[in-house]
């Protein structure tokens, strides 16, 4: 019914043909004004309990959909109506992540960002050569925290990107993902430090700058035991414009308390983790490419 309704609404016809009634009822002598208001009362009634999106209208935003975003008929007629609107106008497009394609459709987290792979079957075709730097880093968080019981792992949204789902099986009362929330990422990892954890905040370079301030106040202030895994450091080409880790190092070295490594291969990786498990004199930070 809400799909019916939203194309009733969107329609230029039906929006003249509203204004033209309220604007008759208002003209009714004594009675006009509280009939329209009266009139408008039942229709948001209705509306709220058949059409979704009824709270993006409370603040002002004409609102359509939800709208199929795989009938792209049906789309571009929503983007016309839209556009003849005066106002701003929300639309809720629903999709499916990998639509059509079925492996993609049954696994949209393995598929979010994906390397070659045989159509026919969907099986990733694995690079040859050493293990991604993110791959080193998961495995030897777990190697770490079947010694140190202290440890536990922070992440913003990305436990598969940072390498931490292997750590999360095994450690799953121990992982933390927190969302796409840095901010309260860095400001958790402070807190769990200062009562005596060992927090390990997994994080891309790109999405860290968005926790500067909570680094600054809430962590190195504090001179609060906070490991940082700042992934994707440096240039990162198949991730594009947005994930180029290339600000961390401006941003970081000037921080007092704070200390900087960077690995030069995967094995430097293993143990500059060790140093900063054993270190108890501040925050710490590793950065890495992910190859």
């Amino acid at each position: 019914m809400h799909n019916y309704l939203g194309k009733v609404r969107s329609d230029k016809t039906y929006r003249k043909a509203k204004e033209e009634f309220e604007r008759l009822l208002r003209k009714i002598p004594a009675v006009g004004g509280k009939l329209a208001k009266t009139a408008e009362r039942l229709k948001d009634g209705f509306k709220y309990l058949v059409v979704p999106g009824m709270l993006f209208e409370e603040f002002g935003l004409k609102y359509f959909g939800p709208v199929d975003g795989h009938d792209i008929e049906n789309l571009l007629d929503t983007f016309r109506q839209a556009d003849k609107v005066d106002g701003p106008v929300l639309i809720h497009v629903l999709t499916v992540k990998g639509k059509g394609y079925s492996p993609a459709e049954a696994d949209s987290l393995k598929w979010h960002g994906i390397t070659p792979y045989k159509i026919e079957s969907g099986q990733v075709v694995k690079p040859v050569g050493p293990p991604m730097y993110t791959e080193v880093f998961g495995n030897s968080l777990i190697e770490l925290a079947e010694q140190d019981d202290r440890i536990v792992a922070i992440t913003p949204a990305m436990p598969s990107g940072s390498g931490l789902i292997p750590f999360a099986k095994r450690f799953p009362d121990r992982m933390y993902d927190v969302g796409i929330a840095e901010q309260h990422a860095a400001t958790m990892s402070a807190a769990l430090a200062l009562e005596g954890l060992k927090p390990v905040f997994a994080v891309y370079s790109t999405f860290l700058q968005r926790a500067y301030d909570q680094v600054v106040h809430d962590i190195c202030r504090h001179n609060a035991n906070v490991i940082f895994a700042i992934d994707r450091a440096g240039f990162v080409g198949p991730d594009r414009e947005t994930h180029q880790g290339v600000y961390d190092i401006a941003f970081l070295r000037h921080i007092p308390n704070l200390v900087l490594m960077m690995p030069k291969d995967e094995n430097e990786l293993r143990r500059m983790m060790k140093t900063a498990v054993d270190y108890n004199d501040g925050p710490i930070a590793v950065r890495y490419a992910p190859h």
